[in-house]
């Protein structure tokens, strides 16, 4: 039966269904157990859930049984050793044995930025969705959660219609996940909102039941968790929109740094004065690097390409400035350093050998080890490039930050990165960075020079200390 949208209850009444496992509660699997499927799959036995982790990855897998969490995500650790030891939570390389425990199965792999274009490459939800289908002996619901160009859904339909006997009654849903690293864990217990995209009141039942563990925890909390019943274009939509208006509030206030550094303006007292009014707010207003990580750049070239597919480009041609204002803060961050450094810049940029420069952070953001697209490694390697002995420390992304940037220099703390150095660049905003003495650290350089690529530094209580500071739109 077809359901009417939209339908957004803040506390749902949802006919019960029983699922095809006959279990008192659905049994679900997470295939991809990277990021979003392994935090996924260990906060969901921690809600009570029977939960089953798929990888191909016999590494990844045996780690996890062994309850080793292979990402660092604050309270990740705990969780996995308390639900594997419970007999909630177990992880497999065997796809058979995965269709044969699931009802609800959480498809979670990455959908990277394609290597010849802007667009999502959807081959491992193909791979994983094709794998799944061709071994399912009952009726199941497979739901997305990976973030996808609109229309994918109606894609893995058609897939799991080639490979799916049509008496088995198997269904396709959409429900997009919004985790932060560093906070995913009450992220996955205690989000802001469930979005869901289905087709038939099974479905939404299914889904329901597979989330009943979020709406009791919150009941218990007194708290309410919305839901969002829609359908599959809109559940699709839901992230990518989200992702790219935070995108556009980024690259916004780093557009006003770049102004308020041609005028004389300092960024932070603007975006504090703006962020006071309650249709702008404050977060998403710190201007510095510019945005990273494994999401925002490519989802919104992802969405900017999709849009172009359906003859909505126009729409979004806003966005590639927004990538462009992005990107150039990184490049912003090697003028101030030559600028500070004493060193002018020809057609190829500035020479900086001879120098030796401290990079405080590799990671896109404190509190997680994920390297990618960081804007703090990129810079790094850019001061490198440029000719400049560079030393990185990072509280949990060196491993990480070494496999990609193998030619930097890696040290196991601060005042290890720091000694000798002409030039410290702070382009993390790790707590031990944010907190650490400038005096202390003064007698430590050889240039009491900083680049504060986030604006996260006591800027008086620095200069105080003789140093010469720089920060992002600051005066």
């Amino acid at each position: 039966m077809t359901i009417p949208y939209p339908n957004i209850q803040p506390m749902p009444v949802i006919a019960a269904v029983t699922p095809p496992s006959g279990a008192p509660r659905p049994r679900v699997t997470f295939l991809g157990t990277g990021y979003l499927g392994a935090t996924y799959a260990i906060c969901y036995a921690e809600l009570g859930y029977d939960v089953l982790g798929f990888d191909v990855d016999a590494d990844k897998i045996a780690k996890l049984n062994a309850g080793e969490v292979p990402i660092h995500e604050p309270g990740l650790d705990e969780l996995l050793k308390r639900n594997l030891a419970a007999g909630r939570l177990r992880f497999s390389t065997d796809i058979a044995e995965t269709a044969e425990f699931g009802d609800v199965h959480f498809i979670c792999v990455g959908t990277p930025q394609r290597a010849d274009g802007m667009g999502a490459d959807l081959s491992y939800v193909e791979a994983s969705v094709t794998s799944l289908a061709q071994h399912l002996t009952r009726k199941a619901l497979i739901v997305g959660k990976s973030t996808v160009p609109v229309g994918t859904a109606e894609w893995v339909e058609q897939l799991v219609g080639k490979h799916t006997p049509t008496d088995l009654g198997v269904e396709v849903a959409w429900s997009p996940e919004f985790l932060q690293e560093g906070f995913a864990v009450d992220d996955v217990l205690r989000p802001n909102r469930i979005v869901v995209g289905v087709k038939s009141e099974w479905a939404n039942g299914m889904l329901y039941a597979a989330h009943k563990g979020v709406f009791d925890l919150a009941a218990t909390e007194d708290r309410e968790v919305p839901l969002v019943v829609t359908d599959f274009a809109t559940a699709e939509l839901v992230k990518v929109a989200a992702n790219a208006f935070l995108a556009t509030k980024i690259s916004f206030i780093n557009a006003m740094a770049e102004v308020c550094e041609a005028s004389g303006g300092d960024v932070t007292q603007l975006a504090r004065a703006i962020g006071y009014d309650p249709r702008i707010g404050n977060r998403f207003l710190q201007s510095g690097l510019g945005f990273g990580g494994a999401c925002l750049p490519k989802d919104i070239r992802a969405f900017q390409a999709r849009a172009q597919e359906l003859g909505a480009g126009e729409a979004l041609r806003f966005l590639h400035e927004v990538d462009l204002i992005n990107l150039r803060r990184r490049t912003r961050v090697l003028q101030l350093a030559a600028e500070l450094l004493g060193r002018r810049s020809g057609p190829a940029g500035p020479d900086l050998s001879g120098t030796r420069i401290a990079v405080l952070g590799a990671t896109f953001k404190p509190n997680t080890d994920d390297v990618r697209d960081a804007p703090a490694l990129a810079v790094a390697a850019l001061l490198h490039k440029a000719g400049a002995d560079v030393h990185v420390y990072d509280p949990q992304g060196i491993e990480n930050a070494r496999r990609v940037v193998p030619e930097l220099s890696y040290e196991a703390g601060i005042p290890e990165a720091v000694t000798g150095a002409d030039l410290v660049c702070v382009l993390t905003e790790w707590a031990d960075f944010r907190n650490a003495d400038p005096v202390t650290l003064g007698e430590l350089v050889a240039g009491r020079r900083v680049v504060d690529g986030r604006n996260c530094l006591d800027a008086p209580l620095w200069t105080q200390a003789g140093w010469e500071y720089r920060g992002m739109g600051r005066p």
